[in-house]
């Protein structure tokens, strides 16, 4: 097992990874307001060309993979582009890693796809770890689950959701969300949706609103949240308000949806769980209508 995770590791470690995603975003953006939005797009293509063969030609699953390549739009296409199954008695392992292609900003769609990479990388060498003191101990199943899903697939955006699942004893669920403008060629993040930061308090009282409502409604649902008249058994538990970057996603309704992982918020029966921000409740701190309808 441990020889394996080895190789796999190795494999990981030798596709580079840029510094910093969020210094090209900014550029992109940057670029977007100039409206300087020309690129080449023979150059974009053939970076995308590089990536899609170099994957088959080192990955015999990406090559079974490709007969089932979502099409998103009329030209990017979403693919995996590494994908593996270990078990045994102990432990169960599997992973895909996503990959953009065609996306038409060749930077952009390098640098998207090298930090999937990363992600995936860190994930083995954590649960390799993990292994090795499962080993040590003799202790309980291990598991690991990654993927990932379109979630909203228009003209206009793509939205692709990277989830992970860990399992000791228990499991642990957790997602992370790109929302790109794919005629913009940019990623779009929460605080470029707005005109300053009045949308942290705003979105984190009308989620408050909802928890509230939803408990209210049906007993079986908890939320972390401060209720008049009832004192919190973990007062540092309390859902106070969202992170400025906070996981969101915008749907196919257009509108803004806040996403928190598991235990984040709630007890772990609940999951994953989502609010969507009716668009009246934060129409004043848009800086337009172009995503959030």
């Amino acid at each position: 097992m441990h020889d394996k995770l080895n190789r796999m590791k190795e494999q990981y470690e030798s596709t580079p990874i840029p510094d910093e995603l969020s210094s090209l975003v900014n550029r992109t953006i940057a670029a977007r307001r100039k409206k300087n939005k020309t690129l080449p797009w023979l150059a974009s293509a053939a970076a995308a060309c590089i990536l899609l063969f170099a994957g088959v030609n080192t990955s015999p699953v990406l090559a079974q993979a490709m007969s089932d390549v979502p099409v998103l739009g009329n030209i990017i296409k979403v693919i995996t582009i590494r994908e593996y199954t270990e078990q045994d008695d102990q432990t169960n392992l599997h992973m895909e890693t996503p990959g953009i292609t065609n996306l038409g900003n060749a930077e952009l769609e390098q640098t998207l796809n090298n930090k999937y990479l990363e992600e995936n990388k860190k994930l083995y060498d954590n649960f390799k770890d993990e292994v090795a003191q499962l080993h040590k101990e003799g202790g309980a199943h291990l598991g690991l689950d990654s993927g990932y899903e379109v979630i909203t697939d228009n003209e206009q955006l793509l939205i692709l959701s990277r989830y992970v699942v860990e399992t000791a004893g228990s499991s642990v669920e957790s997602r992370q969300y790109d929302t790109i403008d794919k005629i913009n060629q940019m990623v779009i993040t929460l605080p470029s949706l707005f005109k300053d930061d009045r949308y942290i308090q705003t979105i984190s009282d009308n989620i408050k609103e909802q928890m509230r409502q939803q408990m209210q409604d049906n007993p079986d649902i908890v939320y972390w949240v401060e209720q008049p008249g009832v004192e919190p058994e973990i007062p540092e538990d309390i859902f106070q308000s969202i992170a400025k970057d906070q996981n969101f996603y915008i749907n196919q309704d257009g509108k803004l949806v806040i996403s928190f992982n598991e235990y984040d918020v709630a007890p772990g029966y609940l999951g994953v769980v989502e609010f969507t921000i009716p668009t009246e409740a934060i129409a004043a701190e848009l800086v337009s209508n172009e995503y959030i309808r």
